[in-house]
């Protein structure tokens, strides 16, 4: 590692940039409602917002691997800012749907980039035995940032309206391209590898689709049984495929999957995955059942959940500091047993609850959620040799958008048809009180699968072990 490389006030300048940046991911979310009122849209419209921001960030990312290899960290982390600058400034002026839709892609573009430059240059900078601390506390912003989202969105859209949850961010956008300015340092090299179209184009027509697939699953009546959603799933996945064999036979290629051949690796990505549905699906679904059943204002639901989201942003560091000193096994462990613990309670969940008690189960998950996510991602990044780092950290970022996205519909997609059966399967005339007692039910159906899956991540715990990087000191970066 160079000694003139100021480490301190590149950390500072990315967690500036990436809190502002990965925040608008949740920010929308209780938003919506209001949203479909002011531009006079419909729910599967308006929810374009949240699936087209996850869809242009999921198309992006495996790009990115090849974008860090030839630009430098500088040109990489102002351009992708100015981008998302350029993005929230036109959501914050927007007058009709489609240019707030148009700013909040360019936004897409912006933080889809951002995270796996960030991502490859830490790696880049720390030894692995301070990694976890690094990544903890660089995790302060990629868990606080999203999970504080629905609270400040409330409060935001009840006090100020809803141009503020854009134009509150400029400033602070601004500030970080300016400290960039002058204290951003290179990270790496440029190496400027041969550019493969034929990748490009089947990685977007795989992530892309797989995330619109999905996402629009939750929102078509017909859910998973449409034509349409079937056959855009299927030539996703043909897409995917054929990606995947191509990058096999490629010299040079754009997204490097033999980075799967690492077992630590591929068992902390599969952990990253399921944490991330369960995290995203949690975060739609809690606040439609306390808006719902528990009948609270969006604001009200905002607050209810900030408890968690501190906690979530500031135990990270701590956990990656544990995760130096203990390794994984010791955090995850635990932290899957927490997290089962909390989908048995979401799977019992009913309108006569002790408010407190929620708050309480809702801090564990986040707090479970913590132990997990970030040590398994640290983890399974230090198994890679240097030049798969911008590889591995592309995998890593490009399956959040797609597990977020596929544990919202599959979530939404079960709470809806487990509500519609409960509601057809009654005699009596439907009334309010019914339609909350269905929505309880879907809820319910919706936290089994998420019980199974939380156990599916558990059996995986027991097989990760503490990662040893395999060439950090080969080199003098």
């Amino acid at each position: 590692m160079k000694p003139k490389i100021n480490t301190k006030a590149i950390l500072i300048t990315f967690m500036i940039g990436a809190f502002f940046a990965i925040l608008n991911e949740t920010l929308l979310n209780i938003a919506l409602t209001k949203l479909m009122v002011v531009f006079n849209v419909d729910a599967p419209t308006v929810q374009w917002l949240a699936t087209g921001f996850m869809l242009v960030m999921g198309v992006l990312m495996p790009i990115s691997a090849l974008l860090i290899q030839w630009f430098t960290t500088r040109q990489m982390f102002i351009g992708v800012m100015t981008v998302f600058l350029i993005g929230t400034i036109i959501a914050a002026c927007a007058v009709n749907f489609p240019m707030l839709l148009t700013g909040r892609m360019i936004q897409a573009v912006g933080t889809g980039l951002l995270i796996p430059v960030i991502m490859n240059a830490l790696l880049l900078l720390y030894p692995p035995e301070v990694r976890g601390k690094i990544m903890g506390t660089f995790g302060l912003v990629i868990m606080f940032a999203p999970a504080l989202g629905p609270t400040l969105s409330g409060v935001i859209v009840d006090l100020l309206g809803w141009r503020w949850l854009f134009i509150s961010v400029i400033p602070f956008t601004l500030f970080s391209i300016l400290f960039a300015l002058k204290y951003l340092q290179n990270v790496g090299e440029v190496t400027r590898p041969k550019v493969d179209v034929i990748s490009i184009v089947l990685s977007s027509i795989g992530i892309g689709g797989i995330v619109y697939g999905f996402s629009s699953a939750g929102e078509n009546p017909k859910g998973f049984l449409s034509a349409t959603i079937i056959t855009i799933i299927f030539i996703s996945l043909i897409s995917l495929l054929l990606f995947t064999l191509r990058q096999l036979k490629l010299d040079e290629p754009l997204l490097d999957v033999r980075v799967f051949k690492y077992k630590n690796y591929a068992r902390g990505v599969s952990l990253f995955v399921i944490v991330i549905m369960a995290m995203f699906a949690s975060e739609i679904v809690m606040p439609m059942y306390l808006q719902g059943p528990l009948g609270y204002t969006a604001k009200v639901a905002g607050l209810l959940l900030l408890p968690g989201a501190l906690l979530n942003g500031l135990m990270s560091p701590v956990m990656g500091t544990l995760f130096d000193k203990y390794g994984p096994r010791k955090l995850i462990i635990p932290g899957t047993i927490v997290l089962i613990g909390v989908m048995i309670f979401f799977s019992n969940i009913n309108p006569s609850i002790p408010i407190w008690s929620f708050i309480i189960v809702y801090i564990l998950l986040m707090l479970s959620i913590s132990a997990i996510m970030m040590p398994a991602q640290t983890n399974a990044l230090n198994e890679l040799p240097k030049h798969l780092y911008p590889h591995g950290t592309a995998i890593s970022n490009t399956l959040q958008p797609v597990a977020g996205a596929l544990g919202v519909s599959i979530f939404v997609s079960i709470m809806t048809q487990g509500s519609k059966s409960h509601v057809e399967e009654q005699t009596a005339r439907v009334t309010e009180q019914l339609m909350n007692e269905a929505m309880t039910v879907g809820v319910h159906h919706a936290y089994w699968f998420a019980l199974g899956l939380c156990i599916v991540a558990f059996v995986i715990t027991l097989s990760i072990k503490k990662a040893i990087a395999p060439d950090f000191d080969t080199d003098d970066n």
